[in-house]
């Protein structure tokens, strides 16, 4: 960033170029750290005939040539102490140097480094690699069976072997799948207690046991297996001398990193490489491939990316994970792992229909889970806390892309690793993406500022009545039309919203009967009107305010269509006053609507149309008179506008009572003859919201459609707006209930921590 002649903060591009370019290398090829531990395991494979002789000799060399200068092995990405991953990497490259009787110098450093540091393997408070209550026990159990001698209290060694013997015994408790699963999966401490035909019931058609380079070495030790050599034979050939913690891992790290781009809002720069991943994903996904359907994250993962970016993917495919019962069966069930659980309640909620009932019981029982783990003692106060009580607490239909961008921003974690085994990095660019990110959102601030005040540039600020909603009406703006070159989308929309504000308190409170029938009639005689048709002086600043606006959004629009729109934009404007007219006379008349009267009149009079149908026109995309006619077109603003209506009577149901007025809750209870209360009405008002958002969801992610995308996205925002604004309570109406919203879009800037 540098300095205008205003001294205003101006765009500069340095680094971003080299930057970027890492980026992308990084998504379309994944760069895997070598594991020690992984490394040390594949190293200690005896050569099929020759058991004195490694048959990887490679392996023994690296581990030889990559001891730290304190003795130990492991790389600590992030500069700290020893921690139990490092403790069990030299644990294991020090019985690997022993099996084959070299290195004596490298194996008395690693010994007294394993000294120095035993407290950590004793504090159950340290994080943990999965199993280690197993593996590091059991190898050090080898470790004393083959005459290596720690510099450790014999007490302490009790303590680690009584710990072993304690999770031996557990597991001879209730037998399940997902325990089968685990006890293979910690092979390395477990040995000859293990029946090695029933471990490689996990084997999978690339040779390996759950994709792990220790585990499938563990087992050949002790179970020659053709398919498990050959695939040691391709890690050993793809990596040279140090193999990683889990191969093959491309799907999962770059569904992960389209995510992470996804989230803090910097995916639009790398939608090449996006698109290319998305549709390899996509072609594994209809092969059911063992890299996404075995791994509980993965497959949840790859199913939301896919729907959400208009891939036809089924939710029957989650079918073996529908019920709890069945994730409890895996590995990642067994362990009660939080983000496996956590991604298949993101899953759950990409609802398409009412027939999917494999996510409607994800969501239920994924949900209880998360519940219960946000609530128990055990549960760290870590990101993972945070990203669980995020998603309970915030629906994914009730979330802002900005405010979305902002907060994952500000909670990057760029250390953020997996705990397998061992632990390891799924993406090195992180502090890289953090970089941009920051940098991105800090640009687009500069233009999602509103130029102008449209209420005192028409004299609307002197209308008594009307509501002051200018910053609202700027938020729901910002926070979903950022991109600079959206400007004048984002100011229709803005412009647009303030205006149905005030027209809607003109004929909530503000106007007379003749007033409201005068400002009809100004605006169907339009360019036609005279300055002595003014019924009054509201009238005149309201409908000045409304021909100067359209007026000018429509020769803009126009210019960008190449056609006059502006009658559309006027038409949409008229429909909404007539619909408001409606209402108006159904209450002084005393008038009582069908539901059915009140829905058809309700889609319009919430005053949707002059918002989102003005904006579409800025998108970016040419929108013909007959896309504007047809059917789909008309259903999204139908699906969008029910969603507004009913959540807005939800929740505005007690004050509107108060005022004599009808809204769907009350229509509900009336018409039911006593047979409902207004708690059933409501509920029943909801059920026909979720069916609509969900309607309305499956068509903007509908391929091959009229209406394009760009623009079928401007109803799905909106509709998240909505939820937004009436998720707890009516946020629009209230003067308080949404500030912390509009400071975060529109006054804050970015909270890093250090």
């Amino acid at each position: 960033m540098c300095r205008d002649k205003a001294g205003r903060r101006k765009y500069t591009p340095a680094k971003r170029d080299g930057r970027e370019a890492r980026i992308k290398k990084q998504l379309q090829q994944v760069e895997l750290s070598p594991s020690s531990y992984d490394t040390a395991w594949v190293a200690m494979v005896p050569l099929p005939g020759s058991p004195g002789a490694p048959c990887f000799p490679q392996c023994v060399e690296w581990i030889l040539l990559n001891q730290q200068d304190d003795g130990s092995w492991g790389v600590n990405e992030f500069g700290s102490s020893a921690n139990k991953d490092i403790l069990s990497s030299t644990l294991a490259c020090v019985l690997a140097l022993k099996k084959w009787n070299v290195g004596h110098e490298h194996i008395r450093r690693g010994l007294h480094f394993i000294g120095r540091n035993f407290p950590i393997v004793m504090d159950e408070k340290i994080a943990a690699p999965i199993g280690f209550n197993v593996i590091f026990p059991g190898m050090l159990r080898q470790a004393i069976t083959m005459g290596l001698q720690f510099p450790v209290r014999q007490t302490d060694i009790d303590v680690i072997l009584h710990l072993w013997e304690m999770e031996v015994k557990r597991f001879d408790g209730h037998k399940s799948c997902g325990r089968e699963a685990y006890m293979a999966y910690v092979a390395e401490g477990l040995g000859n207690l293990l029946d090695w035909n029933e471990v490689m019931k996990f084997q999978r058609k690339n040779g390996s046991l759950f994709n792990s380079p220790s585990t499938t070495a563990a087992a050949l030790i002790h179970n020659y297996d053709d398919k498990a050599l050959g695939y040691l034979n391709l890690l050993v050939s793809k990596f040279g001398s140090a193999v990683p913690t889990v191969y093959p891992l491309n799907i999962h790290c770059q569904l992960s990193m389209v995510d992470l781009l996804e989230k803090i809002g910097i995916s639009h720069h790398f939608s090449t490489e996006v698109k290319g991943i998305l549709d390899m994903t996509y072609s594994f996904w209809l092969q059911r491939d063992e890299e996404i359907m075995l791994d509980v994250a993965t497959c949840a993962m790859a199913f939301r990316l896919l729907r959400m970016n208009g891939y036809n993917v089924s939710s029957d495919e989650l079918s073996h994970i529908a019920e709890a019962s069945a994730f409890h069966d895996s590995l990642q069930g067994y362990l009660n792992d939080t983000k496996s659980i956590l991604e298949l309640y993101r899953a759950s909620k990409v609802t398409l229909s009412e027939d999917e009932l494999i996510l409607d019981n994800l969501g239920s029982w994924s949900g209880s889970l998360l519940t219960q783990k946000l609530f128990s003692d055990g549960f760290p106060r870590i990101s993972t806390y945070a990203e669980v009580e995020y998603a309970l607490n915030f629906p994914f239909s009730a979330t802002l892309e900005r405010l979305e961008h902002k907060r994952n921003i500000e909670h990057f974690n760029a250390r953020d690793s997996h705990m397998m085994n061992t632990e390891y990095l799924p993406c090195r660019v992180n502090q890289e993406l953090l970089s941009l990110a920051v940098e991105d959102f800090t640009f687009l601030n500069l233009f999602t500022g509103m130029n102008s005040n449209i209420l005192t540039e028409n004299k609307l600020d002197q209308l008594q009545f009307a509501r002051q909603k200018l910053t609202y009406c700027y938020l729901s703006a910002a926070a979903t039309i950022f991109p600079p070159e959206l400007s004048d989308a984002r100011m229709s929309w803005a412009k647009n919203a303030v205006l149905t504000t005030v027209v809607d308190d003109f004929f909530d409170i503000g106007g007379s009967k003749e007033e409201l029938e005068n400002l009809i009639a100004l605006v169907e005689k339009w360019d036609e009107h005279h300055k002595d048709d003014f019924f009054s002086e509201q009238v005149k600043i309201v409908f000045c305010a409304l021909y100067t606006t359209v007026n000018q959004l429509g020769s803009m629009a126009s210019a960008v269509q190449n056609r006059c729109v502006r009658n559309h934009l006027i038409e949409t404007w008229l429909q909404l006053l007539r619909s408001m007219m409606t209402e108006a006379e159904w209450q002084i008349s005393q008038y009582v609507p069908t539901v059915e009267e009140y829905m058809t009149n309700g889609v319009v009079s919430f005053a949707l149309g002059p918002i989102v149908l003005p904006a579409l026109y800025f998108v970016g995309e040419k929108i013909s008179e007959c896309v504007v006619k047809d059917q789909e077109h008309s259903e999204l603003f139908r699906l969008m506008s029910t969603c507004g209506r009913l959540l807005n009577d939800i929740q505005g149901f007690e004050r509107e009572g108060s005022e004599g007025k009808l809204n769907s809750v009350s229509l509900l209870v009336l018409h039911s003859g006593g047979s409902m209360s207004v708690e059933g009405a409501r509920k029943a008002i909801q059920k026909t919201i979720v069916a609509s958002r969900r309607d309305l969801l499956r068509l903007v992610l509908k391929e091959d459609v009229v209406v394009p995308r760009a623009c079928k996205d401007l109803f799905w925002k909106m509709c998240k707006i909505l939820h937004l604004f009436y998720f707890q309570t009516d946020g629009f109406s209230s003067p308080k209930e949404m500030a912390s919203a509009v400071d975060a879009v529109i006054n804050e800037p970015l909270k890093l921590s250090s």
